[in-house]
């Protein structure tokens, strides 16, 4: 139950910030802080006594309703249309944010991992949002990633402190919410595109191991060693190396999206050959060894 520091940094952090930010006090944001509780508490009973999958989807599921019917949903994208989601509007945001909860769930598999990816996540999330003046989401994500950097020392490898479920749900319930608020309101045209670069390395990571699951046949919600940061550790790569290359991946991610929201093609380009040129090399190095 370590990551209860990550929450009740965040959400001190929140009580001292709202006085002076005006969109902090209205009822989408008291819909955001109700549903990090809930899930938060979730998280804490989960740690101690242990509860089914399906109760855990079930509180999800409430969190993801208080978020939606307090005004907090993705409405639309513009990619390459506009397409407004109209009635599929409440359904696709729930599935958002389910999707990225489970996701940071899924990658606390090695210490420091899941706060060290919400971290940069996080970061790249407020560059983004300082970039398209979007104040409520740059304050949010920055909270977040004060309240990452806080916990890490204590739990890079070797780890003192553990997260468990109270703060693993909790860094994806947030980084799901403060990227529809900042970056689906803000990128209309690159939303998709933005966000997925932002969060690619639990988004990529979720939906290979479902895909993988799904085709061996196996419950989806049944753990395996399939996951990227177990197959580094499989290869031979040391536990902090295999942290060490996946913050560098995602930030590299981050950097493409934050490239892409200042429409610098130049630099999109870079960064892309800069990871497949990475990703081969990745490939080569387990072919030989």
């Amino acid at each position: 139950m370590g990551g209860i520091s990550i929450v009740i940094g965040f959400l001190a952090t929140a009580a001292i910030i709202m006085p002076f930010v005006e969109e902090m006090r209205d009822p989408q944001f008291y819909g955001f802080i109700a549903g990090a509780v809930i899930i938060a508490l979730t998280g804490a009973v989960d740690d101690i006594y242990g509860l089914r999958p399906r109760v855990k989807l079930m509180m999800q599921i409430v969190v993801s309703c208080i978020v939606i019917y307090s005004g907090t949903r993705i409405d639309f994208i513009m990619w390459p249309e506009l397409i407004r989601f109209e009635a599929l509007s409440a359904p696709i945001t729930m599935f958002w944010i389910i999707g990225i909860i489970n996701a940071v769930n899924l990658i606390d598999g090695l210490d420091g991992l899941a706060a060290g990816v919400s971290s940069i996540s996080a970061l790249c999330i407020m560059a983004m949002c300082m970039i398209s003046g979007n104040q409520p989401a740059a304050v949010l994500a920055a909270m977040l990633a004060g309240s990452c950097f806080g916990f890490l020392p204590r739990n890079f490898n070797p780890a003192e402190v553990f997260m468990g479920d109270i703060g693993a749900l909790f860094l994806g319930y947030v980084l799901a919410v403060s990227s529809i608020i900042g970056l689906f309101k803000s990128y209309a045209l690159l939303a998709v595109v933005i966000t997925a670069f932002a969060l690619a390395l639990p988004i990529c990571d979720t939906t290979f191991a479902l895909i993988r699951r799904v085709v061996q046949g196996k419950p989806i919600m049944r753990a395996d060693r399939g996951h990227l940061h177990h197959r580094l550790i499989d290869a031979g790569i040391s536990h902090a190396k295999a942290v060490v290359i996946l913050y560098a991946v995602s930030l590299v991610c981050g950097i493409i999206a934050i490239a892409i929201a200042l429409k610098d093609l130049r630099a999109v380009l870079v960064m892309t050959v800069f990871v497949i040129i990475m990703a081969l090399m990745v490939f080569v190095y387990k072919k030989r060894t």
